[in-house]
């Protein structure tokens, strides 16, 4: 089929904003490769080949889709509808697995199967890095919502298809595996006190883990140390997963780069080299654009951002490896929804890399929908895609106006959408666009802020300053 096919008709301008004489415009292009995909496989680069630099003390990683080294999709309706449901599959284990830190409960596969660090669904997982490991590049998947570092490795009694050479830790001269006994395997500590199981296949015994991510997905071996590159900067004895029973969907990456908070995070891990700092920018385009990981380094690195605005991280002990912050209040094309709405309790909103799709509270996301709704007006509807129920049939138009999104967080802080993190398209002939931001079940599960919403903004983790920070940046890694 022709590469036409799939591509938008028309060039999509948007103008943010729809009421010019009361909000702020601005007028973006989106290009026709914005919404097509690779036809064929031909020109399809390697995952391992991601660039990478030092600056300003920092190791900046270039960061890409997985989508722009895996195989093609031929159907473009299929594609978005298997992401949003991964996407809701991964926001309700996230769901549960925060009620359960919060009742301080287990379920009851945590609790015979321990060791268990617990995870989330990985198919939503979709950014990349290179890393060496033990003298090999290998492609990781990057999430904030997990903690240990994993890759699949040899003899492997089952694994899933990656594009690099599984990891041999026996090519690898300063591969040790960790022991039982160790505070090491002590530190895989979860809920109830339990902590590395002793495999019985080494003499003397290595540290067994497991986890398990709530689609069904899981990664079992042992615990072991290798000399990590991140760049040109070498981590000594990292702490990692020899996953030799691997299982799930992970778009041909090797294994999983964990940047959570516990203590064999990659974050902790090398708290000395990069000062417990880090940050991301998401590229707008799933395909050709790339963004960067930066680990490290001081603010002056982020010289193609906008002023960071900062907010404190929430403290919450029940949920200490995740990334909270409060969030105060939301903007639709400049005007304010009532702040009332806003707190959570406390608990905040979550800043995560995996989930897609952001998600609100009920009565807040009826809140957004309607004033958008309002100021998006004269376009007809389309009906619901998945669990997108704000949709319109935008066929014919080559230019809208859209209101801008701003979240309000404490301290005064600030996440701009960007416009390309406004609308989801469901349909390739933007027949059916929708909304990209979906509620919650109940009013007292934990919002989300997607990567969807993410795109071009330069997100901040510090952990030892216990902030999360927010710019404007056009991702790239040049």
């Amino acid at each position: 089929m022709a590469g036409a096919t799939f591509l938008l008709p028309l060039l999509f301008s948007v103008l943010l904003c729809h009421h010019s004489f009361a909000y702020e415009e601005e007028k973006i292009v989106l290009p026709l490769n914005e919404f097509g995909w690779r036809q064929d496989n031909s020109g399809i680069p390697s995952c391992s080949s991601q660039k990478s630099r030092r600056e300003n003390g920092a190791t900046v990683l270039e960061m890409k889709h997985r989508d722009s080294c895996s195989r093609p999709m031929s159907d473009w309706n299929q594609r978005h509808t298997n992401r949003l449901i991964s996407d809701n599959n991964r926001v309700d284990s996230l769901q549960y697995r925060i009620k359960n830190a919060v009742s301080g409960q287990l379920d009851s596969f945590s609790q015979s199967q321990i060791p268990l660090t617990s995870g989330i669904n990985l198919q939503t997982l979709n950014y990349i890095v290179t890393i060496e490991l033990g003298g090999k590049n290998t492609t990781v998947i990057v999430d904030t919502g997990s903690d240990l570092t994993w890759v699949q490795c040899q003899p492997c009694k089952s694994c899933y298809n990656q594009q690099d050479p599984l990891f041999s830790p026996t090519t690898s001269p300063s591969y040790q595996s960790v022991k039982c006994n160790s505070t090491t395997c002590q530190s895989l500590e979860f809920a109830t006190g339990n902590s590395g199981l002793c495999g019985t296949e080494n003499q003397p015994p290595t540290c067994d883990y497991l986890v398990s991510y709530g689609d069904g997905s899981y990664t079992r071996g042992e615990l072991a140390r290798d000399r990590v590159k991140f760049g040109t900067t070498t981590v000594e004895d990292f702490v990692f997963g020899c996953g030799r029973n691997n299982r799930g969907l992970f778009g041909g990456a090797s294994g999983l780069m964990g940047l959570g908070r516990s203590d064999l995070s990659l974050v902790s891990q090398t708290s000395t080299l990069f000062g417990g700092v880090f940050s991301y920018c998401l590229p707008s385009s799933d395909f050709e654009a790339s963004g960067s990981l930066i680990l490290g380094g001081d603010y002056s690195v982020y010289k193609n951002s906008t002023p960071i605005s900062f907010t404190k991280m929430v403290q919450n002990p029940q949920l200490s490896i995740f990334y909270l912050a409060n969030l105060t209040g939301i903007s639709i094309g400049g005007e304010a929804l009532d702040a009332p709405m806003f707190g959570n309790g406390g608990n905040g909103i979550l800043i995560d890399s995996g989930t897609v799709i952001t998600r609100l509270a009920p009565s807040i996301y009826k809140a957004v929908k309607d004033e958008f709704v309002k100021q998006f007006s004269g376009f007809p509807t389309a009906q619901r895609f998945s669990i997108l129920d704000t949709c319109f049939n935008l066929t014919g138009y080559e230019e809208v106006n859209i209101p801008t999104i701003r979240m309000h967080f404490e301290g005064g802080a600030e996440l701009n959408v960007d416009v390309s993190g406004i609308f989801y398209f469901a349909k390739a002939d933007a027949s059916q666009v929708c909304l990209a931001i979906s509620s919650l079940s109940y009013e007292d599960e934990v919002p989300i802020v997607g990567n969807f919403q993410q795109r071009n903004i330069r997100v901040v983790y510090d952990t030892k300053g216990s902030m999360l920070g927010f710019a404007k940046e056009a991702c790239s890694f040049e």
